[in-house]
């Protein structure tokens, strides 16, 4: 809902209290003497708190104290005892709806602050993939579990290189500041060397001794020093190198659940031995990073994806089909896909995702675009 919409919509809605005044204030002064409705119009302020803000919430308190007077004149009971006490509450009670809305409002711009900063460290963080690199077409969607955090530990980035482009796709192990700390350092180590490193094996060695360094660099420093709270995570990833010229997709999987080829109507899973995730090759000894090449051709699109994706589940407790659901799609434009399954995923979930979700869809092109459209 737009804001010139919501201004509009929270001004008609104030017509329910400023309504509710009149027919409380003519009811009473129409009613037998023993008949008292005057400590109704407490509820104006209060109804008028749940939408407006202090400014209207206050004018509608005065007008209700003003028609609690009006009725006691009228009723020629303006000096008894009852009819102040109800003056007294009344506006005792308005005072006190008045200052819980300016509460509300102050906690309200508050948030706001707090989610333009999220967003602007998303952005830095997560930056938005390049529409073209070379010869791919490239969109990507990212989808908060939380959508008032909206940041997570799923991470993607793009790097170009001569001759190519190289990509990255990941989830963090857990949650909160240390996932999104996590994250940081996969996407900052990644955009310092993607397009330095010789091989994708140099590439995926250099990011799990990235992972790895940061978590052991402290538990030497003392016996007074804790543990950090990633100290024992690690980040699932895939990591591709794709060339302008070649029909092909060269990739590392780390743990990461398998990409999936669109071609004519039908999906397939890029498959491949599967090496251990980022931070805990040299830990244990196994940072073996071998890629692994597949056939990407004109017209194919791969699609990348977190495990928030495929483990989300509905009411059922059924997972999101999401190889059946690509398949299904007809269309050309990645972006395109992307919204359709998102659209999919939501309604899968009816709105509620259980873990943060990214998605990454490339398409290669016939051709590479004019000079000058490569970022």
């Amino acid at each position: 809902m737009s804001f010139r919409l919501w201004s509009h919509l929270r001004r008609s809605l104030l017509l329910i209290p400023f309504g509710l005044i009149v027919v409380v204030c003519v009811v009473d002064i129409l009613a037998p003497p023993d008949v008292h409705l005057g400590p109704l119009l407490v509820a104006a302020p209060a109804i008028t708190a749940s939408f407006a803000r202090a400014r209207g919430t206050a004018l509608v308190a005065v007008l209700a104290v003003l028609g609690q007077v009006a009725i006691g004149v009228q009723r020629s009971v303006i000096g008894t005892e009852n009819i102040q006490v109800q003056i007294a509450a009344l506006v005792v009670v308005s005072a006190l709806v008045v200052v819980f809305t300016l509460v509300r409002e102050r906690h309200s711009r508050e948030l706001t602050k707090v989610r333009s900063v999220a967003a602007a460290a998303q952005k830095v963080l997560l930056q938005p993939l390049p529409g073209r690199a070379g010869p791919l077409q490239i969109a990507s969607l990212y989808l908060p579990a939380e959508a008032e955090a909206q940041m997570g530990g799923d991470l993607y980035a793009a790097a170009r290189r001569t001759g190519g482009t190289r990509m990255i796709i990941g989830d963090v192990r857990g949650k909160g500041l240390a996932a999104i700390n996590l994250a940081s350092l996969v996407l900052g180590a990644f955009r310092a060397a993607a397009h330095r490193q010789a091989t994708l094996t140099n590439l995926g060695i250099h990011l799990d001794g990235a992972v790895h360094w940061d978590a052991v660099q402290w538990r030497d420093a003392g016996p007074d020093h804790e543990p950090s709270e990633h100290s024992e995570s690690f980040v699932t990833a895939m990591v591709l190198d794709i060339p302008d010229d070649e029909p092909l997709v060269h990739l590392v999987d780390c743990g990461h659940p398998p990409a999936l080829l669109v071609r004519d109507g039908r999906t397939s899973e890029l498959r491949a031995p599967s090496s251990l995730p980022l931070g805990l090759g040299i830990a244990l000894g196994l940072a073996e990073f071998e890629p692994v090449t597949f056939g990407f051709g004109p017209g194919d699109l791969l699609l990348l994806y977190t495990d928030g994706v495929i483990e989300a589940r509905d009411e059922a407790g059924a997972f999101y089909p999401l190889a059946e659901r690509a398949a299904a799609w007809s269309g050309d434009e990645p972006e395109d896909l992307l919204r359709y399954l998102r659209d999919g995923l939501l309604a899968h979930v009816q709105g509620r995702l259980g873990d943060d979700a990214a998605m990454v869809a490339i398409r290669r092109t016939a051709a590479p675009p004019a000079e000058g459209a490569v970022f």
